[in-house]
C-alpha cells in the first residue's frame, strides 16, 4: 500500500524523465538559421520550454526578431511562424533523442513504480510525433500504459483537461492519481484537476526556482519517489 493510496501515476517528459534541452536547441537553431534569423542562446530556449512547441517557437522568435541586427529588416512574427515551425519539425524529427539523455535515477524510479503495481502514463506538452520515437529510443516506452502529447487533447497543461483525460484512460480518480513534473505548468494543471503533485528539482521551470511552486514534495531524483510513497 502506498501512503497516498494511489491508483496510478502520470509523469511529464521534458525536464522530468529526459534532459531534452540539447534537442530543442539544435532543432530550433537550425530552423532559425534556415530562415536567416539569428540563432538563440541556450538560456532563452531553456526558460521557454514547457508550454508546447508553438509557445517555444513564438517566444524565441519574438525575442530574436527584436534584436538590433534584425529589427531593421522589418520582419513580422506571424508570417515567419509557419515556415519556422515546418523547419523546426523537420529538424527535430531528424535528430530526436540524439542530443538528449535520460536523467539519473529515472530508470530506477520507473522500475520501483512498476514493482508497486501502479499503472503509468507519460503526459507531456511535446507533440506526440516527437514523444513516441523519443521514449522508444530511450527505453522508456515499456513502462507506460498510456502516452499522450500536447496535441492529444484540445488543450495543453497548465489546463487540467489533459490530466483529467489521462485519468479517464488510466481508469483512476484524479485525487488518487499522482502528477510528477518539473514545472509550475504541471503543478497548476494538477491543482486544477484535483491531483496530488510531486516536482523534480532539476528540470526547466521557466527560469524560476521550482521550490517556490507548491507541491507534495520536491525530489532530486525519481528514485526517491518510492520512499516518499511508502513513508508512514
Amino acid at each position: 500500500m502506498n501512503r497516498l493510496n494511489l491508483q496510478a501515476v502520470m509523469i511529464d517528459l521534458d525536464g522530468t524523465l529526459v534532459d531534452t534541452l540539447g534537442d530543442f536547441e539544435v532543432a530550433l537553431n537550425r530552423a532559425l538559421a534556415d530562415l536567416q534569423v539569428p540563432t538563440a542562446p541556450r538560456t532563452l530556449i531553456e526558460r521557454s520550454i514547457g508550454k508546447g512547441s508553438e509557445h517555444l517557437i513564438r517566444t524565441v522568435l519574438k525575442h530574436q526578431l527584436a534584436l538590433p541586427e534584425v529589427a531593421g529588416r522589418a520582419q513580422d512574427l506571424d508570417p515567419l511562424f509557419t515556415p519556422v515551425w515546418e523547419r523546426y519539425e523537420h529538424h527535430y524529427l531528424s535528430i530526436n533523442g540524439e542530443f538528449s539523455k535520460v536523467f539519473p535515477g529515472v530508470m530506477d524510479g520507473l522500475e520501483q513504480l512498476k514493482a508497486m503495481g501502479l499503472p503509468l502514463a507519460c503526459l507531456t506538452n511535446k507533440p506526440i510525433s516527437f514523444t513516441l520515437p523519443l521514449i522508444k529510443d530511450k527505453g522508456l516506452a515499456p513502462y507506460f500504459a498510456q502516452v499522450f502529447g500536447g496535441d492529444s487533447f484540445e488543450r495543453k497543461k497548465p489546463d487540467p483537461l489533459p490530466l483529467l483525460k489521462t485519468c479517464e484512460a488510466l481508469q483512476s480518480s484524479p485525487a488518487r492519481t499522482l502528477m510528477v513534473g518539473d514545472s509550475s505548468n504541471d503543478a497548476q494543471a494538477a491543482d486544477a484537476a484535483g491531483c496530488p503533485v510531486v516536482l523534480m528539482t532539476y528540470g526547466y521551470n521557466h527560469g524560476e526556482p521550482i521550490r517556490q511552486t507548491p507541491a507534495r514534495a520536491w525530489l532530486d531524483s525519481l528514485s526517491q519517489l518510492q520512499d516518499l510513497l511508502k513513508a508512514p
